[in-house]
This record gives structure tokens, sequence and C-alpha cells, in this order.
């Protein structure tokens, strides 16, 4: 080892020249990580394989400004160095240099560090008077010779550089290491990457024009980072995320404080009005901000703008003035990819004869424009195009970015789904052949067996329980099974067997990574991105009926009349499904109607019936215990929430038909009461277990504040909310019901569901014990356990649950291999994701909803005319929501152009002068004809048309049409005739269902040739089969033709 001394030139945050003398030390032996490497390195980890062509040296300035192309995983071979990581950390800052560390880390790129500053024999000191773009150049080269040779000139070695001095020295200097500009060496290695080279052009492009906006400020420069950092400690300044209102974004932003103030006065958000003091933040950005005079302080609007939907907490409604700032710095910028649509020909500025600077505008609403040059300007008109931003300087009044991709033309269905995908940053390309490697094999001509050391060493369920599941109708990644039988002596056995995802996939894989990454199952209104490839979440993991399946499984001894738990056991199993049941035959099992349960048809009839009566009784069993476990939660202050869930049903082709609400049955409740059951005792076991490693989940109380809309509408109709705790809400609320309209008690709950903050996963030893508790399940703790196909948190969980079972019986590890830290990171990860998820379905949800109805004539078809409820009260407005399609939406009492809406005699609306007075629980209009009132909780009749947008999406507009509840038209009742059908019930118009979708599906299956799965399917692992809302849709379908007979 040999001690010598750098010196490093760096720029304090002043901007002040600093000179840093530090040792040095260097070593002859410093890992390679290359599987060619003869010389014996310790290369540990991630190593480069020995089956590529070539390996590739970036330079510094390339692994700073073109970092994304080397992104890509076609890329392979990349050896990055000490020298060049340091110039990204030191000049681009931690968010990047932090996603350079993450694709070092990640086993799916194909690159790997190597320390050549600490390298004897690459180490280059710097010359006195060279500039430090030029040694590092130097070092990299120097490096690129060293890997070469140390390599006996096995592999060629390929420097890229963007320095053309470097390459008119270097190009020819050395046998066997070549330097090459990244444009050449795109078209020379990777001819057929056209994206990687598309990327390139456009980042040198932005590059090269980076700075052109002029010297004339258009906003205050940042304040210098230590002063920040003082003003933080001091409480003079307020750190947080700035989150801008979407409907009024050139407007309004607020700042989310965090818990880093010292600012203890505050306890709200911080209002930012207008662009210039939000001073270039931008949406999601941590920020800074300094409080404004009192006397400056502003209120929010509480008038409707165009596009409003759902509004977010109730403290959103205050009007009166509010604390008020601007934002002097920005500690961290969360610039993601943005979608964005280029303005029409005429908007567009040209800047020269080869390329077009233009202000692309942003999908996403509270997203500034952002400049971008670009050579397709006229090609690329209609078409949705993802950029990047690159920085937003003073003298700019808009940020400069760069483009990345084309999507596809507006309006086509592959585009704004991917638009969706885009904007809530999930991206999800196919399993690779590596990941799908790792995968067991099961076809029919090699299925899948148990293996006996399994057998020996798992608890055998296949013949002591009947185990059965229920799902929706076509479900294919069953997760979760029941049973429950008498054990004699007074007491029952309850069990919930989950399919044991952990036994194939080890931690650690590269489908246990990538499975973290996606974190969850993406289910969008037509398809639906699996978190594991379909041999597993369809086949080998899902607990399908008949079949030998690995389970984790919990069983519970029940004392038969009081239902308490008496032992409870904790193991892996192997299980048999009986029966897959979905929820529709299973509740009218329940309710004595009967059904065919497939796997009983080809039975003789009397062991069939006592099959079947057995059956029957364990799901009574089942719902009695779930009705204890309910009722006994509810004392604790469990809450009923509500929220909207809707169903877009497809044709065939692919074409929305219908919007179908969700149908609440009891049999949901069961099921999901004896999971509930099993997450929250798996979550004691593995937090007793592990007090600082476990994965919980815990729902923090709301704030009061929230809650204002809530108790005010309730209080309009003569009931109190009581929101002191989650007892108090859960017992008023139960209270709060109008006998003559059933609609009143769940607004309210929609209402409450809508002032909660989400649930959020923790790891136990970042958080106080005080904090476990969940407030809408009323437990004290509670985590994810029972759907480890799609959540990455059950698996986790079984991860733990598993160790905790060896940690008792003194055998294996008997310790989770995370650290609190590292558990804490990625429940942060899973807990991005999971938002990310639930926006992208609701998204897709808010989509089809205007596809279903873009083709429908608003004046004249009926289908757009339907009943809506009053929920809250704005300054020229009102809010309602619409029951028949589950959508929430404005509608506007004064128009833009100061007209009111008047009403007729006859209940109808009309434009009138006039003007409008608010009150708390009613809006009036006052013209020449008289007064209009609209009461808070009236029904009354909308219409309901699309709002077409080319830049942004699609949004459904709703209109007043009358005061009065909307009466569909009835039909005709026809004449009976002799051969006509009786009235069925309606379990049998389930049966008559399910048996007419499984002929059609057999018609289908015969008539089809080649291929059977679409291009989406094929690609990204995904089925698609008749959901439950289009059985229920139907069936409803069919009950309507039944009462007009």
């Amino acid at each position: 080892m040999i001690k010598t001394e750098k010196i490093l030139h760096l720029k304090s945050s002043r901007g002040r020249k600093v000179r840093v003398v530090r040792e040095h030390y260097l070593r002859e032996h410093v890992p390679c990580y290359s599987t060619l490497c003869q010389a014996g390195c310790a290369n540990d980890g991630k190593v480069l394989s020995g089956e590529v062509t070539h390996y590739v040296v970036p330079d510094a300035g390339v692994l700073r400004d073109y970092l994304e192309v080397l992104e890509f995983r076609e890329l392979q071979g990349i050896v990055l160095t000490q020298t060049a990581c340091h110039s990204v950390q030191h000049s681009r800052g931690r968010r990047q240099y932090n996603r350079l560390r993450g694709l070092l880390k990640d086993p799916r790129y194909d690159c790997v560090l190597f320390a050549n500053e600490f390298q004897k024999y690459s180490y280059c000191p710097r010359e006195k008077g060279e500039t430090q773009d030029r040694w590092q150049t130097r070092c990299v080269y120097h490096a690129a010779v060293w890997y070469h040779d140390h390599l006996t000139g096995l592999k060629p070695v390929v420097m890229i550089t963007e320095d053309q001095a470097a390459l008119a020295e270097y190009s020819s200097l050395h046998c066997g290491v070549y330097v090459l500009s990244t444009q050449d060496y795109l078209r020379t290695f990777w001819p057929e990457l056209l994206a990687a080279q598309e990327l390139y052009s456009s980042i040198a492009q932005a590059l090269q024009e980076r700075g052109g906006e002029g010297s004339e400020r258009e906003y205050v420069d940042h304040l210098p980072a230590e002063i920040l950092e003082a003003g933080i400690k001091s409480g003079r300044f307020l750190q947080g995320t700035l989150s801008v209102n979407r409907h009024r974004a050139q407007h309004e932003a607020f700042l989310r404080m965090d818990a880093s103030n010292k600012n203890t006065e505050l306890n709200t958000d911080v209002l930012v009005c207008g662009g210039k003091n939000r001073n270039r933040g931008v949406h999601s950005d941590v920020v800074v901000v300094e409080l404004l005079q009192r006397s400056e302080w502003m209120g929010r609007t509480t008038a409707l703008t165009d596009q409003q939907g759902e509004e977010g907490s109730g403290e959103e409604a205050q009007s009166q003035p509010m604390p008020t700032g601007r934002v002097v710095g920005i500690l961290q910028r969360n610039w993601r990819d943005y979608v964005v649509t280029f303005p029409p020909r005429e908007d567009s500025q040209s800047q020269s004869r080869t390329s077009q600077r233009i202000l692309a505008i942003p999908w996403d609403e509270r997203i500034p424009k952002i400049r971008i040059s670009t050579q397709q300007a006229e090609t690329l008109q209609d078409h949705r195009v993802v950029v990047r931003m690159d920085s937003w300087e003073s003298t700019s009044l808009y940020p400069s970015g760069h483009m990345v991709r084309v999507l596809g033309r507006v309006g086509e269905l592959e585009t704004e789904v991917q638009t969706i995908l885009i904007e809530n940053g999930i991206h999800l390309a196919p399993f690779s052949d590596a990941q799908l490697r790792e995968m067991p094999v099961s076809s029919p001509e090699r299925p899948w067996q148990v293996d006996p050391e399994q057998e020996a060493s798992r608890r055998d369920l296949r013949e002591s329980h009947l185990v059965f599941s229920i799902d929706p109708q076509g479900c294919e990644d069953v997760d979760d099974t029941l049973s429950v039988r008498s054990l004699g002596r007074e007491r029952l056995e309850l069990g919930v067997h989950i399919a044991d995802v952990t036994h194939f996939v080890p931690e650690g894989d590269l489908t246990d990574l990538e499975a973290c990454a996606r974190a969850t199952t993406y289910y969008l209104a037509d398809r639906r991105y699996d978190m594991l490839p379909a041999v597993l979440s369809a086949d080998l993991c899902s607990l399908l009926g008949g079949v030998d399946r690995y389970a984790v499984s919990v069983l519970w001894e029940l004392d038969s009349h009081t239902l308490e738990v008496q032992s409870v056991w904790y193991g892996r199993s192997i299980i048999r499904s009986c029966y897959q049941l979905h929820y529709e035959l299973a509740q009218s099992l329940l309710e004595g109607e009967g059904g065919q349960v497939p796997e009983l048809a080809q039975i003789e009839p009397s062991e069939r019936d006592a099959r079947l009566a057995r059956l029957t009784q364990d799901l009574e069993t089942l719902t009695r215990i779930a009705r204890h476990l309910r009722a006994r939660r509810d004392k604790g202050g469990a809450l009923e929430l509500e929220g909207v869930e809707v169903k877009a049903q497809l044709d065939e082709e692919g074409n929305i038909t219908s919007l179908v609400p969700r149908q609440p049955l009891e049999v949901h409740e069961t099921v999901a009461e004896c999971m509930i059951f099993a997450n929250h005792w798996v979550a004691v076991k593995i937090q007793e277990s592990f007090p600082q490693q476990a994965l919980l989940r815990h729902h923090p109380p709301p704030r009061q504040q929230v809650f204002s809309q809530l108790i005010d509408s309730a209080k309009a109709r003569g009931f109190s909310i009581d929101t002191r705790s989650n007892q108090s809400l859960a017992e008023s609320l139960a209270l709060a019901q109008d006998p003559q309209d059933p609609q009143f008690n769940r607004l309210l709950r929609m209402m409450a569901t809508q002032a909660m903050s989400n649930a959020l996963y923790f790891c136990t030893g970042t958080c106080p014990r005080d904090q476990y508790y969940h407030y809408g399940l009323a437990l004290d703790r509670y985590t994810h356990f029972t759907s480890p196909i799609r959540r990455y948190a059950d698996i986790i969980v079984h991860r733990l649950l598993i160790a905790a079972i060896s940690l008792d019986k003194g055998v294996g590890p008997g310790k989770p291999r995370a650290n609190n830290k590292e558990l804490e990171e990625v429940a942060h990860q899973i807990n991005n994701k999971n938002r990310a998820a639930q926006r992208a379905q609701k998204q897709s949800t808010e989509l089809f909803q205007c596809l279903y109805f873009r083709d429908k004539d608003p004046q004249t078809d009926p289908g757009c005319l339907s009943d809506a409820i009053v929920y809250a009260i704005r300054a020229n407005g009102m809010l309602v929501f619409v029951p028949q399609y589950g959508l929430k939406g404005a509608v506007y009492v004064r128009s833009r152009e100061g007209l009111v809406l008047r009403l007729r005699r006859d209940g109808g609306c009309e434009w009138d002068s006039g003007s409008v007075h608010r009150y708390p629980d009613h809006i009036s209009t006052s013209t020449s004809s008289g007064t209009s009132t609209f009461q808070l909780f009236n029904h009354i009749t909308v219409r309901i048309s699309v709002q077409a947008s080319r830049c942004h999406s699609d949004s459904l507009h709703l209109e007043v049409v009358s005061n009065k509840p909307h009466q569909p038209s009835q039909p005709q009742p026809s004449q009976p005739q002799p051969s006509q059908p009786q009235p069925k019930g309606r379990s049998q118009l389930v049966q008559e269902v399910l048996l007419q979708a499984e002929a059609s599906q057999r018609a289908q299956d015969e008539r089809a040739q080649g291929p059977r799965l679409s291009r989406e399917e094929r690609q990204f692992c995904q089925t698609a089969r008749p959901s439950l809302y289009s059985v229920l849709e139907e069936v409803r379908e069919l009950a309507l033709q039944t009462l007009a007979l």
C-alpha cells in the first residue's frame, strides 16, 4: 500500500473556491469485477459477463450528461470509474448520484464500479495547471487502458467521451482501447437501438441550446444553502413539499410541511399564490418558504373552476386568510418523466432551420410548460411525447427539457393508458428472459409436482381439511383460501391459507428485485400488470381448485360458543382446494337459494347433496365467526367507510358498454373479516418476535380540521357527528340515517373516507409504539399477509413470519436479513408505489367513463341523464355525486358570462341574469322571475357530457337539468304470451348468465385460429376474463327484462 496526497479544488456553498488536501492510499489489488479476470481479484457481488463483445467505459462528461442513455438495459459490459462517479456526485447533486448508485446495485443492469483512483497503476495525480475536466478524462482513459491490460487483451475496451480533444489524442494511442464519441458508439455497436440514439440526440440538442433565454431575470435568485439551513433551524423558514392545486394551477400552491420545521405555531399548510412567489418551484419539489407579513396573507378561493371534481379535505373549503408565503429556495428537485403535447403549428417558436424551440404543454395541469428543442415539431403534432426537465434558470419563464420518446397519437386508447402509467411513475417492462429462467417448469409435458422434501417438512392438510376459496368470477391469482371444521370438545378450527410465494421467490433473486421494484399488481379498467410472472401468479402460486399447492397457514382453535381464541398455529403447509367459489355463488348458497357448484357437477346426486350440505354448513359457520369478529372490532371503534368503486364493462373488441358500480354482498365482508383477522395475528407474531424489524401497517388518526365539511353537512340535516375518536365517529355515523333516502348515510361515509389519511407501511424500529395503531380497523397492530401474489409487502411479512417460526423452533437463522433502516426504505418505496397504483386506477376509470359517454349525444341519449345528489355547496355552484355511474363532479349555478341558473315551474332550468347567494346548507339564485334554491343532499337531475381536451385528459361535464330527482322512462309492459317464462330468482339469473358466458366462451374457443392472446397479453403475460362486474351487469339487464314481462 502506498500513501500519497490527493488535492481537490472544490467550490463552497457560498461560491468560494476551496483547496482540500487528503491522504490517499494506493493498492495493487483492486477488484475488477469481470468474469474474465485471471489475476485472482476478490470479485464479490455483481460481475461483468465475459460473453459481451466489448466493455465500455464512459468518461465523466458522458456520465454527467447522458446517464439516461446508459440506463438502457440493452447496453451491457459498462465499467463506471470512481472518477466519473465522483464527478456526478459533486456536479449533479444527490438525486442523480443516488440514481447512479441504484444502477450499480441493481443486478438487472450490467454495470460495475471500478475504483481506479485506489489502483496503483491506474491512478493519475493531477498535474499543475491542468483543468479538472481534462484531468478526469485522462484518469478515465488510463483506467480503460489498465482494464484492457489487466484482462490480458481478452476483451476490447471502448471509452466514450464528448471531449473532442480527447478523441484526437487518445483514439489511436493504445491497441485494443478505442475512443469514440457517444453518438459514434451507439451507431457502431447498437445500430438497432434507435430509442437510445434518439434520446442522445435530444439531450445533445438541449445541452447545445441551454442558456439561450437571455440575461434579464424573470425570478429572484434562490438563497444560498447555508442561509436556508440556518433559517430552517431558527424557525424563520419553513421546509416542505410543494403541492400545486390542480384546479387553479397558475395561482394556488401549498406547502405541505414536514416534521423538521421548528415553527410550532403553524398547524396548517402554507398558501403560495402566483408563479412569482412559487419562484420556479415545481409540483412535488422539496422547497423552503418564507412567510409573508400577516397583512399580506390571503385565503383560497372557494368558487368552483372548470374541470373541478372531488375536493380534498374539509380544510380546503376555508375562505378566511391563511398563512401565505413565497419560495426562497429549493432543497430537492423531484422531477420525473412528463407527458406533453406540442402546441399547434401557429404557436411554435422557430429558432433555426434545423430545430424548433417550442413550449410543450404537460398532460398534468400542475406542471408548467416545458421549453424543448426538436426537429420533429411538425411530425409530432397531435402526439403525446415523454420529456424530462433539465434546468430552470432565473432568466427563463419556463424550464428547459429534452424529448425522451413518443407514445402515440392523442386520443388512442393505448396512448392514453401509457400516459396514465408514465404520469404516475409506473414503468413496466416485460419480464426478462433471465427472470423467467428462474421460474420452475410447469407445462403439460412436465407438470409441476410437490417436492418430497417439502412434503416431509410441511403440515399436510390435503385430506384433513375442506379448503375452499371465494373470489370474483374469473379470478386467476387466488391468494387466499379458507377452512373451518369442528374439533369436538366444543372447539372449532378456523384456517386461513395463503399462497407460499416466498418458496418460489428467494430473497435477492432477479424476480424478487423486480417484484420489489413494482411493489404491487396494477389494476386498470381494462387490464392488469402483474407483480410476478404468470407462471407464478396464475399457476403455481394460485390456490386453484383440485391441485396441490404450497401455502402458509394460520389455524386458530376457537371456543364453539364464545368464539374466543384458545390457541393459534403458524406454519407452512400443503393444501388442495376443494372448491373454487365466486362471490355470487357463495352468497346464493348462504341464502338457501342453492347453486351449481362446478366441482360437484359430475358426481352422484346423493353424494352431491351431502357435499353441498357440508359446504353450505361451513359457509354458515364462517359467516357466524366473521360477524363475531366484526362486532368485536365495532366495539373497539372500527369504521365502516364508503368508497366509490366502478367497473367499466367491455365487449369482446375492448369497447366500453356500461359502467357498473360495485354491488356489496355479505360474503364480501365475511372473507374480508377473516383476512383482517389473519393480518392482525401475523402482525402480533412478527412484532413480538422482531420488535425492531417488523413490517406493519398503521393508519394515523386524521386531524380534526379535515372533518369540518362532514360535520357541517350532517348538521344541515339535523345530525351531530362526533369526531373525537374512531369509536364516537362510527357511532354517530351509524345514527345519521335518513329513512327516506338511503344515499344520505352513504354520502356521509364517503365524506368521512375522504377526510382520512392513507394507511402506510412502516418498520417498527423507526416508529414509536403508540403510533402502531390502525385507526380505521381499530387494531393495535396490523400488517398485510394475505395477498403475496399481488403485494410485495406481504412477501416481506411472509419472510418475517417464517423467520419467527424458525426462531421459536431454534432452527435456521431466526432473524430477518434486512435491518430496520433498509426495511424502512423498502416500506417508503412500497407506500409510494401503492399511491401511484391507486391514482392510476382512478385515472383509468375516469378515462373509461369519458369513453363511455364520448359517443353518446347528451341531448338525445337517455343514458346521459341521471340522478345526482348535492353533497357540498360552493360559491358559484355545487358538488354532486351520481350513484348510477359512481361519478363526482361540479355543477354551476353561475356561468362564465355571469348568468345564473333559474328554475322554471316544471322544474327545468335555464340561464338568466341575476345573482347568487351561498348559505351553509343551500345555494340560491335571484332573478327577475324570483328565487331558485338548491338544498344540500337534494336529488337533482344532471346531464352528462364529455369535455374534450387536446393537451390534457378529457373530463366529464355535468349540468343541471332539473331540481327534481331523475325519473327514468319506464318500459311499456308487453302483453303476456302463452309460452312466456315465469320471473326468475336472483340466483337463477346468475346461473343463466354464467351458463351463457361459458357457452359463448366455448364457441369462441372453437372458432379461434392461431394465437389466442393479444399483443398486450403476450408482452406483459396478462390474461383477460369476464369479470364479476360484467356478470352483475348482465344480471341487472335480465332482471329488468323480467320486470317488463
